[in-house]
């Protein structure tokens, strides 16, 4: 049987995307994250401080205070295979916050012919 006093949930790991215009960042944080935790994460990598960034998710501006799993990120919605996407703005040198700008990904190139999966032939199945 289960101690209910000494049992504590696990935070599981979520995926996260973050991206802004042509960059994209790939972390893995946990459920109990806080958005000012991402930001200190993204401001390791970016180098720009988290008090010059904001986060948004279906283009609403994620609150520091709250935690990723807040806004519906779980290890049920941001898998490895299917990253959740964080939209990342950066405040310019003139003090402007701006606009969010997510460059699309590319398309990998059409498979040449020989490449592709040949049909089986009908007329073997005789």
């Amino acid at each position: 049987m289960l101690d209910r006093q000494n049992f504590h949930s696990v935070a599981m790991d979520v995926f996260l995307m973050v991206r802004r215009k042509k960059t994209t960042i790939f972390i893995d944080a946990k459920e109990d994250t806080t958005i000012l935790e991402l930001k200190r994460m993204i401001a390791g990598i970016t180098k720009v401080s988290p008090e010059d960034q904001k986060l948004f998710r279906e283009m609403n501006e994620l609150d520091e205070k709250k935690k990723i799993s807040d806004y519906g990120l779980n290890a049920g919605t941001a898998k490895p295979q299917l990253p959740a996407t964080i939209a990342l703005i950066f405040k310019d040198e003139n003090g402007e916050w701006e606009g969010v700008d997510i460059a699309p990904l590319s398309q990998p190139p059409e498979l040449p012919e020989v490449m592709r999966q040949q049909e089986p032939n009908n007329a073997d199945a005789a």
